[in-house]
C-alpha cells in the first residue's frame, strides 16, 4: 500500500506578495514620520489596501512590528555588502551610519503608535544585533584597514554611540539633527596624520563575535538594551 502523498505548499499569490510589500514599506514610511496621524489605518490607506487585508497578513501589532523591523535590517545588511565596493570606506561607513537613523525612526514611531511594549522580544533584537553588528564590522574593517579611521573602537561602540544619539533627541525633525550629529561622529573617528596611532581592537575579531570586548559571554539583555529602547521614563 503506498503512502499518500504530501500535498503540495501552496505559495502565496502574486498580488499577495505585492500587498504585502506595499504594507510594509507604507508602515516604514508613516511610522517613521510619528506624530497622532501614525496609525494601522494610515498603513492601510497609503498602501492602498482594506484594514481587512492589513489584518490577514500581520494578524497582531507585534507580527506587523517584526516584520517592519526585520525588512529594515536585512536591507541595512544588504546595502553594508553593497557598500563594500565604495572608493572611500569612510563615504561607505558614513552612508552606513547615516541609513541606520531611519531604522530607529520607524522603531520609535511603530513602538509609540501601536502601544507596544518597550522591551519587546529578546530574540527577535539578540538575532538582529548580531546581524547589524556584523555588517558594520566588515564596513569598519575596511576603514581601519585603510590608515583613515582609528582603529580602537568596536562595532559594538558605533552601533551604542548611533542609537544613543537618536535617543536623545524626540522633537520634530529629531532625525536631521541626528544626520548632522553622525557626521561630526564619523569625522571624529579619523585617523590624524602623524600622529600615534591608539592601541587597536580586532574588528573583524569582534564583528564576528557580535562586538564583545573581552570573553565575557554576551547575554540577551545586552543585545536587547542597544537597539530596543530609549532613555528610561522619569519617576
Amino acid at each position: 500500500m503506498t503512502a499518500p502523498s504530501a500535498e503540495p505548499v501552496r505559495r502565496p499569490r502574486a498580488d499577495a506578495v505585492r500587498n504585502r510589500e506595499r504594507v510594509l514599506e507604507a508602515a516604514k514610511f508613516v511610522f517613521s514620520a510619528g506624530g497622532p496621524d501614525a496609525s494601522l489605518e494610515a498603513v492601510a490607506r497609503r498602501a492602498g489596501v482594506g484594514i481587512g487585508t492589513l489584518y490577514r497578513h500581520f494578524p497582531t501589532r507585534e507580527a506587523l512590528f517584526e516584520a517592519v523591523y526585520r525588512r529594515e535590517v536585512q536591507q541595512l545588511v544588504e546595502l553594508a555588502e553593497a557598500l563594500k565596493s565604495e572608493a572611500s570606506p569612510v563615504d561607505a561607513l558614513r552612508r552606513w551610519v547615516r541609513s541606520n537613523v531611519e531604522l530607529v525612526a520607524t522603531k520609535k514611531g511603530m513602538s509609540a503608535a501601536l502601544s507596544l511594549a518597550v522591551h519587546g522580544s529578546s530574540e527577535l533584537y539578540a538575532h538582529t544585533f548580531e546581524r547589524l553588528t556584523k555588517a558594520v564590522g566588515a564596513l569598519l574593517e575596511r576603514a581601519v584597514s585603510s590608515g583613515e579611521i582609528r582603529s580602537d573602537i568596536s562595532p559594538a561602540d558605533l552601533l551604542r554611540a548611533l542609537v544613543g544619539m537618536c535617543y536623545l533627541h524626540d522633537q520634530p525633525g529629531w532625525q536631521r539633527s541626528v544626520v548632522r550629529l553622525l557626521d561630526v561622529f564619523v569625522d571624529g573617528l579619523r585617523a590624524k596624520a602623524g600622529a600615534d596611532r591608539p592601541a587597536g581592537v580586532d574588528v573583524a575579531k569582534q564583528a564576528r563575535r557580535g562586538g564583545r570586548k573581552g570573553p565575557r559571554r554576551r547575554s540577551r539583555n545586552d543585545a536587547n538594551n542597544i537597539h530596543r529602547s530609549g532613555p528610561k521614563p522619569k519617576s
